[in-house]
């Protein structure tokens, strides 16, 4: 009997010490088990295409969601996002876009948010050689063959471009020599490549580290042109709008605060 009872005993022991330990793995794993992945389809400005991408690889990873990522002009998307794209999350050089898509009924109300004010360069390769510090001044020398900016149709960049060209009286020098990016990321790799010696550009562009090695920049001030105000707005038909508010609020975080300051924007406070 009393064999009997001690292995009695020592079953109910293993057995107790086997529960709890099912229990701590399910402790441990239910809130990974208990968060359900979804994947953001973000429409983004192309002045982000740097900034984002280093935004989504951290979100991703502290979210477990995952993202898609459109990257094109801001008239554009808002012209799609009309016409019933299916995005999540819009991201405007100009916050006007989501504006006037809220006024439409077309992003969540109360979702625009003005995520960052954004700057522009005067940009050139190391090989062009062209002097840019000398500011704006440079684009009337004939010796400057051809000047990148963004399609001011439909890019705010490209607007603020011409805005700074005639604040500074050398548009009409210039005119006839610009060669039209359908972006922002596009009038950047023309001057990067070589198609075009001199452009303006985004300063969040002009700041990434390839760029950096690549070439060289003069800042444009700001008061030569309409500030560059980008917002963000949730999709009103979007499926994942708990997400998109979580990826707006890491953007607010310090992590991704630090992230958008490395690229040159001026963020609200």
């Amino acid at each position: 009997m009393g064999g009997t009872s001690g292995m009695h005993v020592r079953h109910l022991r293993w057995a107790s010490i086997l529960v709890g330990a099912v229990g701590l793995v399910c402790i441990v794993l239910w809130p990974v088990a208990g968060v359900r992945a979804e994947e953001l389809t973000i429409a983004a400005a192309s002045d982000l295409n740097f900034a984002i991408k280093d935004l989504v690889a951290e979100f991703e990873k502290e979210s477990g969601h995952r993202v898609r990522l459109s990257l094109g002009s801001s008239g554009n998307f808002y012209a799609q996002i009309q016409n019933g794209a299916p995005f999540d999350l819009y991201f405007s050089a100009d916050i006007g876009y989501p504006q006037k898509l809220e006024e439409a009924g077309l992003v969540v109300p109360g979702s625009v948010y003005r995520y960052a004010v954004g700057r522009i360069v005067l940009w050139t390769s190391h090989s062009a050689r062209r002097d840019v510090s000398k500011g704006l001044e440079v684009l009337s020398d004939s010796v400057v063959k051809k000047i990148a900016i963004a399609n001011p149709k439909h890019a705010p960049y490209g607007r603020a471009a011409v805005a700074a060209m005639q604040h500074f009286q050398v548009y009409d020098q210039a005119k006839d020599r610009l060669i039209l990016g359908e972006n922002i990321s596009q009038a950047a790799q023309f001057v990067e490549s070589g198609s075009c010696d001199i452009g303006i550009i985004a300063l969040s562009l002009a700041m990434a580290p390839s760029m950096k090695t690549a070439g060289t920049y003069w800042e444009i001030p700001a008061e030569s042109h309409p500030p560059l105000e980008q917002g963000a707005a949730i999709v009103k038909t979007s499926t994942h709008q708990k997400a998109a508010k979580q990826f707006l609020e890491f953007m607010q975080s310090p992590k991704g605060r630090e992230i958008m300051t490395r690229y040159g924007f001026t963020l609200p406070q």
